[in-house]
């Protein structure tokens, strides 16, 4: 299925599987590129050291396009660019929007890039600035999420650029990636329906607990970072919404220290990376740490197994998933489906 995406890309299909902390490392990334797709490594969880390495990894196991995944606002952020055109990787995505300057300088070493987005103003800044393509989430994406769902929001931002868009929110079969393409999109991104893969490094556990899930299981809440944020209801986000101010700063100090080593970031740098996530809204110093070391929340599940004890970014979509195939299995099957309902929707014409 050729695309927009596709010819930027220069994957197979149009589906990307999307950075997550945790769950995008080099096996998933590797086998979701080998299937045809756009993979995207998750880098704001792991040292410099270990971005080199895991794209070498990548490299090792694929000789398929994949990309990586960048925080814009990180303190370190321009490092890992330079490891990122150090190694030869071709596509950047971005889970917040980088400066017209950062663009500037991918584009100009001949890096795709394609930022993230969550509105309209955003997608039509980015595409200003000169972004290639865009990844459009909806409300019922996983992680950080907006209100407005995918199927009023996609078609808003695709009236509004010129660029390719990619749709996020609410996607994990054929029929939604017909679906975001008779919207305009050029393809589809899905976090959560590669998370629930074989291919996923993800304890079986965990995947477990996604499974059992229901659409009603699947919340957003403000109590971690003061910012909505969709996942699995868990006895952690019970707690973090029962409890005060200092109890919460406890326990923020808490995993703060423990991500600080893991990271090798100062205090002084991890305090900025939650300031930098305010976007101006007033947070709570708790929140302030918990947005900076969100990544150890979601380490203590996605890594540790403590579904508990952690954060379990989820999309709605957990609630209508089923089953753990492969991502050649997965990949294949979406295509598949896609391809019989377009040719099932071409039967329609002329119908009255």
């Amino acid at each position: 299925m050729e695309t927009a995406l596709t010819r930027l890309a220069g994957v197979r299909h149009p589906i990307v599987q999307t950075g997550m902390g945790w769950v995008a490392g080099p096996r998933l990334v590797s086998a979701a590129a080998n299937a045809g797709a756009l993979g995207i490594l998750a880098s704001a969880t792991m040292s410099p050291d270990r971005l080199r390495a895991a794209i070498r990894e990548v490299r090792s196991r694929t000789d398929a396009p994949f990309g990586v995944n960048l925080r814009a606002d990180a303190a370190d952020a321009a490092d890992r660019v330079q490891i990122m055109l150090d190694e030869g990787v071709r596509v950047a995505s971005f889970a917040l929007a980088p400066s017209a300057e950062l663009i500037a300088r991918l584009k100009e070493a001949g890096v795709v890039v394609i930022p993230s987005v969550g509105a309209r103003r955003h997608a039509e800044k980015v595409a200003a600035w000169g972004a290639d393509a865009v990844i459009v989430q909806g409300g019922e994406g996983g992680g950080h999420t907006g209100e407005v769902a995918t199927s009023v929001l996609l078609p808003q931002v695709v009236d509004a650029v010129r660029i390719p868009v990619v749709a996020a929110g609410g996607f994990f079969d054929g029929r939604g990636l017909v679906s975001a393409l008779a919207y305009g999109a050029a393809g589809v991104a899905m976090g959560t329906r590669f998370l629930l893969t074989s291919d996923s490094t993800v304890p079986d556990a965990v995947k477990a607990r996604y499974l059992a899930a229901s659409v009603r299981d699947v919340t957003v809440t403000r109590a971690v970072d003061g910012l909505p944020h969709r996942m699995l209801r868990t006895e952690l986000v019970d707690t973090l919404e029962r409890s005060g101010r200092i109890p919460a700063l406890v326990h923020a100090v808490r995993r703060a220290a423990g991500f600080r080593r893991l990271s090798g970031l100062t205090w002084r740098q991890l305090v900025r990376d939650g300031l930098a996530l305010r976007h101006g809204k007033e947070l709570s110093w708790s929140q302030v740490l918990l947005a900076a070391n969100t990544p150890m929340l979601l380490k203590s599940a996605m890594v540790d197994g403590c579904t508990d004890l952690g954060v379990m970014a989820s999309g709605q979509v957990a609630g209508v998933i089923d089953d753990l195939p492969s991502c050649a299995e997965l990949v294949e099957r979406i295509v598949k489906e896609a391809q019989e309902v377009l040719a099932e929707l071409a039967g329609l014409r002329g119908v009255r």
